[in-house]
């Protein structure tokens, strides 16, 4: 077995014997290697294995006072709860964008073509009421919407 390995079952069994749970010790003793290691980067080290189960040791105590006072959660249910629905600036700023070229967009369709449009995008309309109201057959009126917005779409895209 290497130094390391009996290094980390030392600090584990140390970790262990202070009372926490041993699916707990495996998390303590990887926190207190990773400091042991940043600490060596910058100072000499004489004994790194004593360091790793003085480290483990009193993460393990840490851990478990912070156990004993209890953590403050909040229930996953109340945590989506209170995420923010609100839409990001950038987002604000690119949804403007967006509609000033849907805008500029719709100014530049044939008056008739908005017209049918606007009634079935912005009314509700169906292409039956809007092919009598216009005088115009239903497969002529879903013509019209559909190149008219396609015909936004690429506005939206410039």
């Amino acid at each position: 077995m290497s130094t390391l390995n009996k290094m980390l079952n030392k600090a584990r069994r140390a970790v262990v014997r202070s009372g926490v749970a041993s699916q707990d010790a495996d998390d303590i003793v990887h926190d207190a290697y990773l400091r042991v290691r940043e600490f060596e980067l910058g100072a000499k080290v004489l004994s790194p294995e004593a360091l790793l189960v003085t480290a483990a040791k009193n993460l393990a105590f840490n851990f478990q006072r912070r156990k004993k006072r209890g953590t403050f959660f909040i229930p996953m249910e109340d945590e989506l709860s209170m995420a923010d629905d609100q839409p990001s600036a950038d987002e604000m700023i690119l949804s403007q964008e967006r509609f000033g070229q849907l805008a500029t967009g719709l100014e530049h369709l044939p008056e008739k073509t908005r017209r049918i449009l606007l009634s079935r995008r912005l009314d509700g309309k169906s292409f039956k009421d809007i092919a009598a109201a216009e005088d115009m057959t239903v497969a002529a009126v879903e013509k019209q919407v559909a190149r008219a917005t396609l015909e936004l779409l690429k506005w939206v895209d410039k």
